[in-house]
């Protein structure tokens, strides 16, 4: 139980073209030959981050939906990455975490990248997701959450793992970088952040740069520039020796996060 197997893929995506993109993961998908226990797929990543959330956002049994129970069954094991969805007449840059089962859970983007005017087209989510996998505490956040340390913070252990699936540019490459380490260690968690490639609809490039990063800060999977398709294992007992060793995390500062 202490070992968990992930699968991530750090993918190109076709702008907003969800059955294109669908047919393109199940296609790549098809190439994993071993059993595992979760697969991340990059933020929007039946869209790219695309801002015409009007036209591209689907209901929650719309066909990403579907397509994800699917694939969950198929590999018998956990999928993850977010969607474009609309309820009750707002839109989300949504996470899915759907089971085998068909169960999931989700979490909505709390921080909306406002330089993309993100903002002005989705609703920004309220509530952190945990997650349990294989005895495994799971928090998924979504790109530009990455950068606000406060909202990520590891109150009361409260996560072994920080999950970050993304549309990260190119340009900003180094602040991705930068970030993912600090978060592990500033969290003694692994943090497992999953980017796509490629240019999207704007002419924006996004590198990759997809990685894990263990609970010390050492570099466990690391991928620039190419997509790739890669399952890799991390092992529990790397997060209770890190905070055996040097228990800050009781020291922390406590603290309340509102809605202004």
């Amino acid at each position: 139980m202490s070992v968990l197997k992930i699968t991530t893929f750090q993918t190109y995506l076709f702008w907003e073209n969800i059955d294109k993109n669908l047919q393109y993961l199940t296609l790549r998908l098809g190439s994993i030959r071993e059993t595992t226990d979760l697969i991340v797929l990059p933020e929007m990543f039946s869209t790219g981050f695309s801002m015409d959330s009007e036209n591209l956002a689907e209901k929650m049994n719309g066909k990403t939906m579907k397509w994800m129970v699917e694939q969950a069954k198929k590999y018998k094991c956990v999928i993850t990455g977010s969607i474009i969805i609309k309820e009750k007449n707002k839109c989300y840059n949504r996470l899915i975490w759907m089971r085998p089962s068909g169960t999931y859970e989700y979490y909505d983007k709390r921080h909306l990248f406002g330089l993309g005017e993100e903002d002005k087209h989705y609703t920004a989510g309220s509530k952190k997701l945990f997650v349990e996998l294989k005895g495994w505490k799971i928090c998924p956040a979504i790109c530009y959450d990455l950068r606000f340390p406060i909202w990520l913070r590891n109150t009361n252990q409260e996560y072994d793992m920080l999950l970050i699936v993304a549309n990260w540019p190119e340009i900003r490459s180094l602040h991705w970088r930068t970030l993912v380490p600090a978060r592990a260690i500033e969290n003694q968690a692994f943090v497992v952040a999953v980017n796509r490639v490629g240019h999207d609809g704007n002419e924006v490039y996004h590198s990759g740069d997809s990685m894990c990063i263990d609970p010390n800060g050492k570099v466990i999977y690391y991928k620039p520039n190419d997509e790739d398709l890669y399952t890799f294992s991390i092992n529990k007992k790397e997060v209770t020796e890190a905070r055996a060793s040097l228990p800050f995390l009781k020291d922390g500062d406590s603290f309340t996060v509102t809605d202004q």
